[in-house]
């Protein structure tokens, strides 16, 4: 029965967003790419993780990352509006704005390195080769397919696949909150809900949380697309798909947190598998296809964005294909290097330098605007993404 709920649900959510009148609106199509970037990889890891380590707290961490982000958003939003109505940027502005471009070439370059490797453990994760060496063996074959594609092909070929797979992933999100919603209310009809007390606490919490940046990240996607609508659109796109994502990532968390006992939990990348699997069989299933679908797209997008970041940054000198070996290199030696919670903490990081650049640029603009109250309150938030770029810690196996 909860199979068939949840494949009702994915089904006529994935008829929703085929829909021509939404897949065809302006401003849906403007907030799918932020909105896909911000629930995709994140979505998968971060459940377990804020479950295991915060406890009974862990919905109001999920809180306090959808505040912090939106806050984020805000100064990108200030910036964006700023471009649009000034022909020219004070040369501090244009400088800072070119440091926060190479800071979000390398949290490119990082996060691709984080996909791929959720890519490989999900992979091998209902097999028989299910161990850390068989999965970096897998991200480290689909790294060498990308670098094939990009440098014989380019990336045009592949944007057919990511179009398809933001619908896909976001269908089957839905039938997981569905399947959630069930088990939730049967275990509670059951009297079986459980407070867990959280395992980290003081600054070790807050460190902790700043290390999960990147699993909200992806709002700053709309900040790019320029070429393609106007500032108005892109503000409005990128409002639209926070709130949107922080009403799934709050239900998700909500659900989570209470219906499980997580004290018999290894936490790993794929521990929501070993949940899911109790809610219902088909779920384990569809989300090793989502997480596929989801972190290939999302590798392909970045890989493609950080290389002609790169390529401009360079003025040229280094070519798009040089850019694309460059990533790759890199991304292989985190992959054999570190483990998948300290990439999460390096792209969280890396992010959290650029947001507190991009702020610390609507301050100074807030500032020659006379606006003491918004530079005052973008200075702030300067350094809340500067102390998160020097604290974000991993996550503790």
């Amino acid at each position: 029965m909860v199979d068939a709920l949840i494949l009702l649900g994915v089904v006529l959510t994935g008829a929703l967003l085929a829909w021509p009148r939404l897949a065809n609106a302006q401003l849906w199509r403007a907030t799918i790419t932020p909105l896909a970037s911000i629930i995709g990889s994140g979505f998968l890891v971060l459940g377990p993780i804020l479950d295991v380590s915060y406890g009974a707290y862990a919905p109001l961490v999920m809180l306090a990352l959808c505040l912090t982000a939106h806050l984020f958003g805000w100064a990108i939003r200030s910036n964006i509006e700023r471009i649009d109505a000034a022909a020219e940027r004070a040369p501090l502005a244009e400088r800072a704005e070119r440091v926060a471009s190479a800071i979000l070439a390398c949290a490119y370059v990082i996060s691709v390195t984080y996909y791929l490797n959720l890519f490989g453990a999900f992979g091998v994760s209902l097999t028989e080769l299910d161990d850390s060496h068989s999965a970096k063996l897998l991200t480290t074959a689909v790294f060498l397919v990308i670098l094939a594609v990009g440098w014989l092909r380019g990336f045009s070929a592949l944007e057919r696949v990511e179009q398809i797979s933001v619908g896909f992933k976001l269908s089957i999100i839905m039938g997981l909150l569905i399947g959630l919603s069930v088990h939730f209310a049967q275990t509670a009809r059951a009297d079986a809900l459980v407070i867990h007390s959280p395992v980290v606490s003081g600054w070790q919490a807050v460190m902790l949380a700043a290390g999960l940046i990147v699993t909200v990240q992806g709002f700053e996607t709309s900040r790019y697309l320029g070429d393609t609508y106007n500032a108005a659109t892109r503000v409005r796109s990128m409002k639209f798909a926070q709130w949107i994502s922080a009403a799934i990532y709050m239900t998700y968390i909500g659900l989570l947190t209470y219906a499980f006992d997580t004290n018999v939990l290894s936490l790993d990348e794929t521990s929501i598998i070993d949940l899911m699997d109790v809610v219902a069989p088909i779920l384990p299933v569809l989300l090793v296809a989502a997480a596929l679908s989801a972190q290939f797209s999302a590798a392909v997008a970045d890989t493609g964005g950080s290389g002609g970041l790169i390529g401009e940054l360079s003025g040229g000198k280094i070519p798009t294909k040089l850019a694309y070996v460059i990533i790759v290199g890199f991304g292989l030696f985190l992959t054999w290097t570190a483990n998948i919670f300290e990439i999460i903490s390096y792209a969280s990081r890396a992010f959290a330098a650029y947001y507190a650049i991009q702020a610390g640029i609507a301050a100074v603009s807030a500032h020659a605007s006379d606006k003491p109250f918004k530079a005052t309150a973008f200075g702030l938030i300067a350094l809340a993404g500067a102390l998160a770029t020097v604290f974000g810690a991993p996550v503790e196996q």
